[in-house]
């Protein structure tokens, strides 16, 4: 089995998930890794041989087959692009850049050298989400006619709360809608077969200002010491409110927010069609529940024997042995990591194309916010 040189860019939270995971596929070493900050502290935590505070110098000293980007949005572009020149493959984290403008020209640049270009979007990869697709696929539910949800947080509650993800200028337009909504709505599509069409959104911002403390912030950290902070204005949404219309008719609705207290990762998917229903709540990531008009409903708890034929490669482990968060970014990483070699395969993870379509709908949100009136989806 090939064994795979890596490295990665971005070693804050989702950077050292990435570490931890992408070394259980067996045939992967992480071989250096990047930051501007504690790039040498974390290297050492993880046991990283080597370790840069430049990304480039990294790509062009360390003979690298794949690079996993796990920086601020802004910086997305750059370094994609820097790596394909290289002729390093791609795996990024959502949403893929600032701009759609960014984005298709990443995916063009993907396109022509044929390097493998992956967005991180790994609720495609719980047992019981493929399983949903697997059925709707197979019709089980009857034509779907509705697609509803939400994805709630509640780590910038406070105005004391601070990340870089509250400030445009580095994640873009929209923030609720492209960090946690794009990840719904990608869930949304896949599971169902069907694209978004037109939205009609509406935002809400509860704090005007944030308090930015003086001094370096990692997101989901402890901030409840003292500190002196500087008063930032805020203008991306907390929450999005968000009506949709499907390419076959289907109506949809869904809610996105950041500040919904005890809400730490709540993500609720419901399908409905002619037949049946389905629903997944992350809160139950191994369930699924189907709903039947004129019988019990029947709650499905993932197991090879109780799954989508098409689903059994996802399940690690044996019934009753629950896999979650940091299994479905392995899965998703082994697909990628699989079509290196053997790209005639169909595979489920995501493309900078899909990855292009988020950027499209979130940007469509954002419109439709600002002029409070549907708009179309045009790719």
């Amino acid at each position: 089995m090939r064994v795979y040189r890596t490295g990665v860019i971005g070693v804050g939270f989702i950077g050292k998930v990435h570490i931890e995971t992408v070394r259980r596929l067996g045939n992967v070493e992480v071989v250096a890794l990047s930051d501007t900050f504690m790039a040498k502290e974390v290297a050492e935590q993880f046991n990283v041989p080597n370790y840069f505070e430049d990304y480039k110098e990294m790509i062009d000293t360390m003979n690298l087959d794949v690079v996993h980007i796990c920086t601020p949005n802004a910086t997305h572009y750059e370094i994609a692009m820097y790596a394909m020149d290289h002729g390093v493959n791609v795996i990024l984290e959502k949403p893929m850049a600032v701009t759609i403008q960014q984005a298709k020209e990443m995916q063009k640049k993907a396109e022509e050298t044929g390097l493998v270009a992956a967005i991180n979007f790994h609720n495609r990869f719980y047992p019981m989400t493929n399983h949903m697709m697997n059925i709707i696929k197979d019709g089980e539910l009857g034509e779907i006619f509705t697609i509803q949800g939400s994805y709630t947080q509640d780590w910038l509650l406070f105005d004391t709360d601070y990340s870089w993800r509250l400030e445009s200028a580095v994640s873009g337009n929209t923030r609720a809608v492209a960090d946690i909504g794009s990840h719904w709505m990608d869930l949304a599509e896949f599971v169902t077969g069907l694209k978004i069409t037109e939205v009609c959104a509406d935002f809400q911002t509860i704090h005007p200002f944030h308090k930015k403390p003086k001094g370096t912030v990692l997101s989901f950290a402890d901030q409840s010491e003292e500190v002196e902070y500087d008063p930032v204005p805020i203008d991306t949404e907390d929450n999005a409110s968000v009506m949709m219309r499907f390419e076959n008719g289907a109506k949809g609705c869904a809610f996105f927010s950041q500040v919904i207290a005890g809400k730490s990762v709540a993500i609720d998917l419901l399908v409905g069609g002619y037949k049946k229903s389905a629903e997944w709540n992350s809160a139950a990531v191994n369930s699924l529940t189907i709903g039947n008009r004129d019988s019990f409903n029947e709650v499905l708890e993932k197991g090879i024997m109780t799954v989508h034929p098409n689903t059994k490669p996802l399940i690690a482990y044996p019934f009753g042995h629950m896999e979650g968060f940091v299994d479905a970014f392995k899965q998703g990483f082994r697909e990628a990591y699989e079509s290196i070699e053997n790209k005639d395969k169909e595979y489920n993870y995501a493309t900078f194309a899909d990855g292009v379509h988020e950027m499209i709908l979130c940007e469509k949100i954002y419109e439709s916010n600002k002029e409070q009136k549907w708009m179309k989806v045009e790719e």
